[in-house]
């Protein structure tokens, strides 16, 4: 056996999500923002009738028949495009208020986003969860915003030693003035600019595990996942 055949063998393909499965997941978050949003089913209407309307206009005033499956085509692009912002706007609804929803989308997104939770909390669901990534070092406050800065400003202190030049910012989650409301997180941490490399990305991640030595917060206080199991995901490609 040739090298060449050891490492064929040994190489894995990466999994590819089936067909069906991709159509259930599909079902699920058409299930999911149909009970929570009343303005879903009658924009997913719009979406069908419009394109296969203008379709049938179309080839009623003399078009080849091949608009019939343009119209289908647009139709059905038109019905995943208003699915995916209503199912994100449902989430969101849905995740709104509830511990460690920030920290449950963070881990949900795109890039590299690596997501400590809890490394600073409180009694009453306070927390601060530590996020390491191409912008640097990121802390996500969830509770009561004055203590929420107590725990923050504890947190900076303590990292301050060690992340080096890297940038540090921090965002409280709330929708008073001053805060960040749970639906613009995503978006606001993907517009911040990409200071550090992937390596040192590595770097700073393993260093700050090292320094981390408090307790883990008691398990089930902060939910692991927001939302149904890879659904969001297969919206996004993923």
């Amino acid at each position: 056996m040739t090298g060449h055949t050891r490492l064929g063998s040994m190489a894995t393909a990466p999994q590819k999500v089936k067909f069906r499965d991709r159509l259930k997941q599909i079902g699920m978050v058409f299930s999911f923002t149909a009970k929570r949003d009343k303005l879903f089913l009658p924009l997913v209407l719009i979406a069908v009738i419009v394109p296969l309307a203008a379709a049938g206009i179309a080839v009623a005033l003399g078009a080849s028949w091949t608009w019939l499956a343009l119209g289908l085509l647009t139709a059905v692009l038109a019905v995943m495009i208003v699915l995916n912002l209503r199912s994100n706007n449902a989430m969101m609804a849905e995740m709104a208020g509830q511990p460690g929803a920030a920290a449950a989308l963070i881990e949900n997104m795109r890039g590299d986003w690596r997501v400590t939770q809890a490394v600073q909390y409180t009694g009453q669901f306070d927390v601060v969860h530590l996020v390491v990534g191409r912008p640097g070092v990121i802390l996500i406050g969830e509770g009561n915003p004055q203590r929420v800065r107590q725990l923050l400003g504890q947190e900076k202190r303590r990292l301050a030693k060690v992340i080096g030049s890297a940038d540090m910012r921090d965002f409280i989650i709330g929708d008073a003035e001053g805060l960040m409301p749970l639906n613009k997180l995503r978006n606001t941490l993907m517009r911040l600019p990409r200071t550090i490399s992937g390596k040192e990305v590595n770097a700073l991640d393993r260093r700050l595990k090292a320094l981390s030595t408090r307790p883990k917060m008691p398990q089930g206080q902060i939910p692991k996942n927001m939302r149904p199991k890879g659904s969001f995901r297969a919206m996004r490609g993923r």
